[in-house]
């Protein structure tokens, strides 16, 4: 969902070193990084630390003494992601997000990954974000995202519908294991029935007038670093960042109140939930964009408005991703399972928020 991102000019140049990782025979791969990257560190006393919440990729920390205060994060790009994920773009997105202070140093690419800065703070859970302090914090740093506006007054337009095209194309047909297969044919909605419902989102989603701004696109929880001595949060993981529409990004981030492990989309946020925090989103926004701080009432509606409508698209975006995952990945998760999750709740939810109108 790039478009065209424009890295500032004072961004840091990033090396890129031509060394290839085995996910499963790490080490000796991953100290040839940090000779470059830490010199000065001695490779035996090297220690590392495999983080598990990601699926999409394997994250790596490497550091040494007993704190982990300078850490360099080695991330292991999973099996075909390069299928669904613009890795030269997620490398403009990252620096682009660092020359705005919005993220942390990429040090360098190699083969199959990247190595980045570590964030101190803590990676939320789905509760951290339901709750009204950290929440505001979330609208506000996002509202800070969609304001860096695109180079030279340029008018970026969005490809979500050209991206879940272009997933749609990657969906299998059909699964080796006789059971996945099954699955496939009963739970999951044909073929058919998916294309038609693209078209219906891009007919009616694409005019109801969000304006397309640099959004994160994966804003689930584990992807928010809350920093107690800062009293903030920092997003990270850009892989899928882009422009898009600015509901979209809200939207998403809603849907990722269920959580990712044990999903309940009970606790996708009420109304004067989602109220509350569209008011501090714009409010953030306009300040950002230099257009005063007052937000009206009818603003926050027609956000609410939109960002419901939008809702839906995420639903739809991530159940082709975990689609192209279940037939790909070496991650342990059920991703077949998971694109069932979110393509019921599409067709769960379209009934009331295709029905949701701006005010009169």
């Amino acid at each position: 969902m790039a478009n065209y991102i424009h890295v500032p000019d004072e961004a840091p140049a990033v090396p890129k070193i031509d060394v290839t990782l085995d996910e499963n025979d790490y080490r000796s791969g991953a100290l040839r990084l940090i000779k470059e990257l830490r010199p000065f560190w001695k490779p035996s006393e090297v220690k590392m630390k495999f983080f598990t919440d990601g699926i999409t990729n394997k994250l790596l920390g490497c550091y040494v003494g007993g704190v982990m205060q300078d850490v360099v994060l080695v991330r292991i790009y999973g099996n075909k992601t390069e299928l669904f994920v613009d890795r030269e773009n997620e490398v403009k997105s990252f620096r682009t997000l660092h020359a705005h202070r919005c993220a942390p140093r990429l040090y360098c690419t190699f083969n199959n990954g990247l190595c980045y800065e570590f964030l101190q703070g803590q990676a939320l859970e789905p509760e951290h974000i339901r709750s009204l302090p950290t929440s505001r914090l979330i609208a506000r740093q996002l509202a800070k995202y969609h304001a860096i506006h695109a180079h030279n007054g340029w008018v970026p337009q969005s490809d979500l519908w050209l991206t879940m095209g272009k997933y749609f194309a990657l969906v299998p047909k059909f699964f080796q294991d006789p059971e996945m297969n099954m699955r496939l044919n009963s739970e999951v909605p044909s073929r058919r029935r998916l294309r038609e419902e693209m078209v219906w989102m891009q007919q009616s989603l694409s005019v109801l007038g969000s304006p397309v701004v640099l959004c994160h696109n994966d804003l689930l929880c584990k992807n928010i670093i809350y920093n107690q001595q800062g009293e903030n949060v920092k997003f990270i993981d850009y892989e899928y960042a882009g422009y898009n529409y600015q509901a979209y990004d809200i939207g998403n981030h809603f849907n990722e109140f269920a959580g990712l492990n044990e999903v309940d989309y009970s606790h996708y946020p009420e109304r004067s939930l989602q109220l509350q925090w569209l008011h501090s989103y714009l409010e953030a926004y306009k300040e950002h964009k230099g257009q005063g701080s007052e937000v009206t009432e009818t603003e926050v509606e027609v956000l609410y408005v939109q960002v419901n409508r939008f809702s839906l698209a995420s639903h739809f975006f991530w159940g082709l991703w975990a689609l192209i995952q279940a037939a790909f990945s070496t991650i342990d998760f059920d991703f077949l399972g998971y694109a069932v999750l979110r393509f019921s709740q599409y067709f769960k939810m379209k009934p009331e928020v295709a029905a949701l109108n701006f005010p009169e």
